[in-house]
């Protein structure tokens, strides 16, 4: 199935509450395959189509406020509608889940996939100072695989959670094996592990007030600092990534996503050719692998960054190794995917002591 699709049946099978979304390309099939298999009949899914972006993420917003298990779906120019939304999600602690299938800008762009939302997912798209876990897809498998992750950290930490796929894995289709189906959490069973949730308030504890609005700057502050305390402690505990050949590594690739593959295949054609490259990828791209790199960086004579964009993970990578190697960036605009030979080519090109033939 496609990476779209096995979003869906992996978010029903999880136990999902309830979903609220708006069609865009290249995502569209997340809410269309929902609404095909019609959870509400099944498991008590609430599949709702909003009238806008806006409004879907303020559903999510009341529905993670209320301690269910509740996301939402779109594309670029879609997930910059959502921007306020999600900092008030932040703002509140509130667990949700958030899918952007990335296609190209900036503006309305182009259908066709792209990985340019890197600043505006892990640098906070919207205002004030917050962060999302980011989970880096490069396989239709991840897709159905992250949905549940996203919503355990979401609950584990009390914060939104994000998967950041670009149009490639959202379209293409693979074999995918998809989790037990879980029942949805009783009434019951949110009270007790939501105790902040606005459910009702019962005789045993005073009433819960969800709000993001604070007047006094010293509270404020307060509130902000058990922010940063939480995003430490994620930086400690959630760090997620795979590495391939970089034990014997000279160089090193860095690439998330669908573009990590064709980088891999680079690689394998590299080594056919006596030239040892090593690849990094980071599936948290928030909170992001920087010790792995900052490691590597004291073993390699220096790194290319592949993105389906114009260079924007490279300045994390960068900060990563402290710039004590060269470090450059290839990357293709517009919705065009490299191939193998051009992550090569650009190799050679920024590395031509590299080439032993």
């Amino acid at each position: 199935m496609k990476g779209n699709e096995a979003i869906a049946h992996a978010a029903i099978r999880y136990g999902a509450d309830g979903y609220f979304g708006y069609p865009i390309t290249p995502q569209s099939e997340v809410l269309e395959t929902l609404e095909e298999l019609m959870p509400w009949e099944t498991t008590g899914m609430v599949v709702l189509q909003a009238e806008s972006e806006v409004a879907a993420i303020n559903m999510v917003y009341g529905g993670a406020a209320c301690g269910k298990a509740v996301f939402t779906s779109s594309s670029s120019p879609g997930v910059s509608l959502k921007q306020e939304g999600i900092s008030y999600i932040a703002a509140g602690e509130l667990p949700a889940l958030i899918i952007n299938v990335m296609r190209g800008g900036p503006g309305l762009g182009t259908i066709q996939p792209s990985q340019a939302d890197y600043f505006q997912t892990t640098k906070g798209g919207g205002h004030g100072d917050y962060r999302l876990i980011t989970l880096a897809p490069s396989s239709v498998q991840e897709m159905a695989d992250f949905v549940g992750l996203g919503f355990d950290l979401a609950f584990k930490y009390r914060t939104p959670s994000i998967i950041l796929a670009d149009g490639i894995v959202g379209q293409m289709m693979e074999k995918v094996v998809l989790p037990p189906q879980r029942p949805r959490r009783t009434d019951e069973e949110i009270a007790r592990q939501c105790p902040w949730a606005v459910t009702g308030k019962p005789a045993s504890r005073k009433r819960n007030v969800m709000t993001t609005l604070e007047l006094e700057p010293a509270a404020m502050e307060v509130i902000n600092n058990r922010l940063q305390e939480k995003y430490k402690l994620i930086e400690e505990n959630e760090v997620r990534y795979q590495t391939y050949d970089t034990d014997d590594a000279e160089y090193l690739i860095v690439a998330f996503g669908s573009i990590a593959r064709i980088c891999q295949k680079a690689i394998e054609e590299a080594r056919e050719q006596g030239i040892k490259i090593g690849l990094l990828r980071p599936i948290t791209l928030w909170p992001f692998p920087k010790d792995e790199i900052d490691r590597l960086s004291h073993k390699v004579k220096g790194i290319l960054v592949v993105e389906i964009n114009a260079g924007q993970m490279i300045e994390d990578v960068r900060l990563s190794c402290h710039d004590r190697i060269p470090v450059y960036h290839f990357g293709r605009l517009g919705g065009m995917i490299p191939d193998p030979q051009e992550v090569l080519d650009a190799f050679f090109n920024h590395f031509p002591e590299a080439n032993k033939q």
